[in-house]
């Protein structure tokens, strides 16, 4: 496994894209397993561990981590989950139930096992660039993140991405590595991010950051505009 910059990705049919997206994949099924890593391989998005056990080890250089919850004990799932939600974004694969629980437990998306490969992609790559993924019923509300709103004080996505890595306690060496940018980078957005926020010193951007995390994760809905 190597570190650094995220290159772009060529799909197997040929089209080409931006900076490659790296998922930590979780099932029991080794046969359900293998056919998610293809689907996602084969639309440039890189898995950076394979896992059929949550004791197995996970990758920290993921971007999000998908997880069949039919791959935790029963009593355990929602801790893991919380666990997990405290270093990547997670998407959780479900058979319809617990779809709150599963968010309130700081899941970032939730889709049914049943869904097609094109919907289990575009939700994988919605949860990895910050964004809530519902299932079912709920799907026009894909990218409750944003909710049709003007996204916080007009920060970029990438300022978004760096926010959220801040809230999670890394370092900018850390987030650096983790979005495949340079820590030189890292360091301008955040100049970026505390001149819109307003905020003077480290300790209240991560306050805002974390004020931020908790406001998307508790939302049960769109935010509004005060």
């Amino acid at each position: 496994m190597t570190h650094g910059v995220k290159l772009g990705y060529c799909r197997i049919d040929g089209m080409c894209g931006g900076p490659v997206i790296r998922v930590d994949v979780l099932t029991s099924s080794p046969i359900f397993l293998a056919g998610i890593v293809q689907v996602l391989t084969s639309a440039g998005i890189q898995v950076v561990a394979e896992r059929t056990s949550p004791d197995m080890e996970p990758s920290w250089i993921a971007d999000a981590a998908l997880i069949d919850v039919e791959g935790l004990p029963l009593s355990d799932d929602l801790a893991y989950i919380r666990e997990t939600a405290k270093h990547t974004e997670v998407l959780v694969l479900n058979n319809g139930d617990g779809t709150d629980s599963y968010l309130h437990a700081g899941a970032l998306g939730v889709i049914g096992k049943q869904e097609t490969a094109e919907r289990v992609v575009s939700a994988v790559r919605a949860v990895a660039s910050g964004s809530r993924v519902l299932p079912g019923e709920r799907e026009a509300r894909l990218m409750l993140g944003h909710g049709g709103e003007e996204p916080r004080h007009h920060l970029s996505e990438r300022e978004e991405q760096v926010l959220r890595q801040i809230s999670r306690g890394l370092t900018h060496g850390q987030i650096a590595t983790r979005l495949g940018i340079s820590p030189h980078t890292v360091d301008t957005y955040v100049k970026r991010i505390r001149t819109k926020l307003g905020v003077g010193n480290k300790a209240e951007l991560t306050r805002a950051a974390l004020l931020g995390r908790r406001a998307g994760s508790e939302s049960g809905g769109p935010r509004t505009a005060a």
